[in-house]
């Protein structure tokens, strides 16, 4: 993918999300940006080529505009998350992720791309993949899940927006997709790391994920066609190489 090729971002001011705005525009790759704060932007990418801020609330914004927005792009990429604090756990919206995935997919199938959008969300090994796949969870941890989901809302919203894709299957003229499931995440830069089809650790015993090689992978996914060709259609989960059999 060359600078030709168009990116939309949302979510670009988290802590994983501006790696990938970094990543990204130092691939030479453009950006559409929205974001609800241009000041929350990583200081170092402004006035960056490439790079254009849609300063808009997502879920505010008319189906007009948003399909204007992702019109034209050959990816779109989705860091959103709940804000680790009381008020971002438990408050308002519950649904922040799954309903931007559900809009941002709307608005690229209203756009009819002659050739399908990848979707590439950031999720994370809470979520599960449909079909019982994911047999490495044991009994207690799927009662523990279910718990979780029935009292955190992010929790039941990292699913939701996964069942969305999963829904979506694989045949789809219009989006392709990709539900990227890191580990505890570290604020950690790129390094080596593994990728699994299903889970490789338990909740209680957990492995770790550098944000900056799930940025990494991101990346990958949006820009090398045999990268998205081996995983379109899954949930990959990434950890650290070095936490491998830890």
């Amino acid at each position: 993918m060359t600078s030709q090729h168009t990116v939309l971002l949302v979510g670009g001011t988290g802590r994983t999300g501006g790696r990938v705005l970094q990543q990204l525009l130092e691939r030479g790759v453009a950006v559409r940006a929205i974001v609800r704060s241009a000041s929350r932007l990583p200081a170092d990418v402004a006035g960056r080529p490439g790079l254009t801020v849609i300063e808009a609330d997502l879920l505010a914004l008319n189906d007009a505009d948003l399909l204007r927005h992702a019109r034209g792009c050959d990816a779109v990429i989705s860091c959103l998350g709940h804000t680790i604090s009381l008020k971002g756990i438990m408050g308002s919206p519950h649904y922040l992720v799954a309903g931007a995935v559900e809009r941002l997919c709307h608005a690229i199938r209203e756009s009819r791309p002659e050739v399908p959008v990848k979707f590439i969300l950031m999720s994370s090994v809470s979520v599960n993949r449909s079909g019982g796949l994911d047999t490495y969870r044991g009994a207690f941890d799927r009662f523990f899940m279910w718990v979780l989901r029935g009292l955190v809302p992010p929790a039941r919203d990292n699913q939701r927006a996964a069942d969305i894709l999963q829904g979506i299957g694989t045949g789809d003229p219009f989006v392709q997709w990709v539900a990227v499931r890191p580990d505890t995440l570290l604020e950690d830069e790129v390094t080596e790391y593994s990728l699994h089809e299903g889970l490789v650790s338990t909740l209680f015993k957990p492995d770790s994920t550098n944000m900056g090689n799930v940025a990494h992978f991101m990346c990958e996914l949006a820009t090398d066609q045999a990268v998205w060709d081996d995983w379109a259609g899954k949930l990959p989960v990434i950890i650290n190489a070095s936490t491998i059999g830890e």
